[in-house]
Formats: C-alpha cells, structure tokens, sequence
C-alpha cells in the first residue's frame, strides 16, 4: 500500500495512541489505561477458567477491571513486558514481544511470546486482540496436584 498524506497521519496518530497506551500500562494505573480505550471495545484473550484475570470483557470499564484482576493475582514486581516490534498501519497496530509474571495463589511464573492487535479510530483503542502462551498461563495458576 502506498502511503498517502491521509494515511501517514492516521499512521502517526496511532502509533502515539500505542504509545500512551503502553506507558500507561508500564504505569499500572488500571483507571488510566482504561481511559485510552472506547467505551466499546472488541476485546479478545483466548478464555480459560483457570486463568482469573481473563474473562469476555467489552466496555472502558471491563478494561479497568482486566488491570485490577491482573494485580490482584499476580505478584508485583514479578513480571511485566517487553516490546520488541510495533507495526502501523492507518489505524491498525501490531505488537510483539514477550511477558511474564508470577501468580499469587501458586507462586508459579508463566513467561513467553505474545502479539497484540489493537485499532484506534477518534484517538480511542477500539479492538484489543492478544495472541499469547495461554497454556503457560493457565498452567501457572494450576496448583500443584490438580
């Protein structure tokens, strides 16, 4: 695709959407991430029960309440990010790199690769798609024995 005035400047805007979106979430400030987001979000993490923090969300408020989850079972300070690549593209963005974190209930750590999808239309994330080791995961928050 060749990139014209319009689409250079669609480009320009979403990647500073991503970001601000990825020093909030470097911030931890559930309320503030949340903020970066549309009041309706298309919102995809591969589902499992044995994960809590990861569940079918799809407002601004389900955003702040994936942070909060998230804090709540795992270890501060135990875990975090790290981007490797962002792609734009007009309104699209694709993330990879890598994430880790210990779970509060086991004490286990769950690490690996990861792909983001988000789209930004009007300076809001409107689609967040995350493509991760879910098994890792979900293995991490198995107690042993179960």
């Amino acid at each position: 695709m060749t990139n014209t005035p319009s689409t250079t400047s669609t480009t320009d805007r979403t990647r500073a959407v991503v970001e601000d979106y990825l020093r909030r979430a470097a911030e931890g400030d559930p309320d503030r991430i949340a903020a970066v987001y549309a009041e309706q979000v298309d919102w995809m993490v591969a589902e499992n029960p044995r994960v809590p923090w990861i569940r079918p969300r799809s407002t601004r408020a389900d955003v702040a309440g994936h942070w909060i989850d998230l804090a709540a079972h795992t270890v501060p300070g135990r875990g975090g990010f790290s981007i490797d690549t962002i792609v734009v593209e007009g309104s699209e963005a694709v993330l990879t790199g890598h994430l880790s974190g210990t779970v509060r209930a086991t004490g286990k750590t769950f690490s690996g690769p990861f792909a983001l999808r988000l789209s930004v239309h009007d300076g809001l994330i409107t689609r967040h798609h995350v493509y991760e080791n879910s098994l890792s995961v979900a293995d991490a928050c198995t107690p042993d024995g179960s």
